[in-house]
């Protein structure tokens, strides 16, 4: 890790000062958010956000600071490929100038593609407005007449676009980012080390779905685990107000089997029609 005197010679600005006050004061730091031009740091707010959530006001993690896992010696300034005028928008879909579509900024945060809140509660109806606009203009049948540079760049930038739009639109997949932009993951075989009761409980789901007869069994099982999963969103979410990450990778967890459950309804409920 770089020494404080190094990050002051790299970056002598307000959020450098921000920096050192942070660290004197022996604050957390979480996981930088990379974007070429900018280092985003996502921070999670503890007090401020538990009174918040008294008043049920929303709680964004944001702040634009720099950390010293990811720091900036300067902001980049990219250009257009076509006639290199500035790009001033991040990410640059396409140039001010000279209109043409850009290539992908693949290390951009999918919040800041779709322009969302960094919350775990984002507006998903925003989230879809989004999506639409974006593929309406980048979508590759409307360069089918351009150069083949330009038609490689709006296949890689739909192609991000669709990833980023469906990483963020449920909440499992959400939260999963959240959390890997943490460095934080949930590994495969993680049942060996979830708790024997909730193993239990699930077995439990499982035999009854299994043995489930009739559609009203089925949509019985259905509604549980619906409001299950609505109880398990707002507890993920409060651990992510609270900086409490491994308490919401646990929850992540089993939204995981939950939401797995979710799909063996859906399937068994198919079979009755």
């Amino acid at each position: 890790m770089l020494s404080l005197n190094s990050l002051r010679i790299a970056c002598s600005s307000p959020a450098a000062l921000q920096l050192n006050w942070r660290m004197t004061h022996r604050l957390p730091f979480s996981r930088t958010l990379r974007r070429r031009g900018l280092c985003m740091c996502t921070s999670f707010p503890s007090k401020d956000a538990r009174a918040a959530r008294k008043r049920k006001a929303p709680v964004y993690y944001t702040n634009h600071v720099t950390s010293p896992m990811n720091y900036c010696t300067d902001q980049v300034r990219l250009n257009c490929w076509n006639c290199h005028h500035r790009l001033d928008n991040k990410p640059a879909f396409f140039c001010m100038s000279c209109k043409v579509v850009q290539p992908p900024e693949e290390e951009t945060s999918y919040f800041h593609i779709m322009d969302c809140d960094y919350t775990f509660t984002l507006d998903t109806h925003k989230l879809q407005k989004r999506y639409l606009q974006l593929q309406r203009s980048l979508h590759p049948d409307n360069f089918s007449q351009k150069s083949v540079k330009e038609q490689e760049y709006s296949e890689s930038q739909s192609a991000l676009v669709n990833k980023a739009y469906k990483t963020l639109l449920k909440p499992l997949s959400r939260g999963l980012y959240m959390l890997k932009l943490e460095g934080l993951y949930i590994e495969e075989g993680t049942e060996s080390r979830a708790e024997s009761e909730f193993l239990t409980e699930l077995m439990e789901i499982n035999e009854a779905l299994d043995e489930a007869r009739t559609p009203e069994d089925v949509d019985k099982i259905g509604v549980d685990t619906k409001e299950k999963l609505a109880e398990l969103t707002e507890q993920i979410d409060a651990a992510l107000r609270e900086g409490e990450l491994q308490a919401a990778r646990a929850l992540l967890t089993q939204m995981k089997y939950y939401a797995n459950i979710e799909e063996k309804v859906k399937e068994k409920r198919s079979k009755f029609m």
